[in-house]
């Protein structure tokens, strides 16, 4: 690797980066990860979620060297700007409606789960058989159970997509299980 990135001056490690110097690079990135992952954790996050923000703000800073659109201000100002960047994603991953609407599983559902981990022969034979009544179901009971149970979307959401009534909406979705329940109890 050669150059320990805290011995350099914050104007060689922008030209170390600009130069593409992968140790220096490889050694930024692995030093400055954990402060971003702590700050996600501790922030309603996980591991996945700091690894992806620090990725895309790695990223950013990167190009952001490459551009000359960073200039340093003191001996720790690429740091601190790869840091704030992450903050600030972060902040927009915590306002955004998708992440308000994740619902965490819940650890007695994931107890009883590893609990239950001796899937048996019946569970695995019903869940063939309701697959392969998905399967040949018509194509817009598949999209509705699956835009309602796969995608989570309620049916406000889906009647708005298909330009209908809620009510007409839920009576689909009513009338799709019962068909795909009829199926799956004929292939027994």
């Amino acid at each position: 690797m050669g150059k320990t990135i805290h011995l350099l001056s914050q104007s060689q490690l922008i030209e170390a980066i600009k130069a593409n110097d992968a140790g220096v690079l490889k050694e930024l990135y692995t030093a400055n990860y954990p402060k971003v992952e702590a700050l996600v954790l501790k922030n309603s996050g996980s591991s996945v979620y700091a690894k992806d923000i620090y990725q895309e703000a790695f990223i950013t800073v990167w190009t952001h060297v490459k551009q000359d659109k960073f200039t340093p201000q003191n001996d720790s100002a690429l740091q601190g700007y790869l840091y704030r960047i992450c903050k600030n994603k972060w902040t927009d991953v915590l306002r955004s409606k998708s992440f308000k609407d994740f619902k965490p599983l819940n650890t007695d559902t994931l107890k009883t789960v590893k609990a239950d981990d001796t899937y048996n022969e019946v569970e695995d034979k019903k869940l063939k058989l309701t697959m392969t009544a998905f399967e040949i179901l018509g194509q817009p009971c598949k999209q509705l159970l699956k835009t309602f149970y796969f995608e989570k979307k309620s049916l406000k959401e889906i009647s708005e997509e298909l330009n209908i009534e809620e009510n007409t909406a839920r009576n689909k979705k009513y009338r799709c299980m019962q068909k795909l329940r009829a199926m799956v109890l004929a292939s027994k």
